[in-house]
């Protein structure tokens, strides 16, 4: 879902401010659905599937917000 209201429109899950960028990164970092979970407890088993699914079908476009986040400290 995009609001352009929530992140500049970034990709969000739907009913709450949470990118499918940090959904990508928490999977990263903690593994699957499971570990997204534990980070976002307020998320559903079907949200986190959901956007990973937008993810394997948007990757190009989750990969330049996840570039354009990236702390370069």
């Amino acid at each position: 879902m995009r609001n352009p209201r929530v992140l500049g429109g970034e990709p969000i899950v739907r009913g709450t401010r949470i990118s499918v960028r940090s959904i990508v990164l928490a999977s990263r970092e903690y593994g699957a659905t499971e570990g997204v979970l534990r980070a976002y407890p307020q998320l559903t088993v079907v949200d986190v599937q959901n956007a990973l699914t937008f993810y394997e079908r948007h990757q190009a476009e989750i990969d330049r917000h996840i570039e354009a986040n990236v702390d370069e400290t």
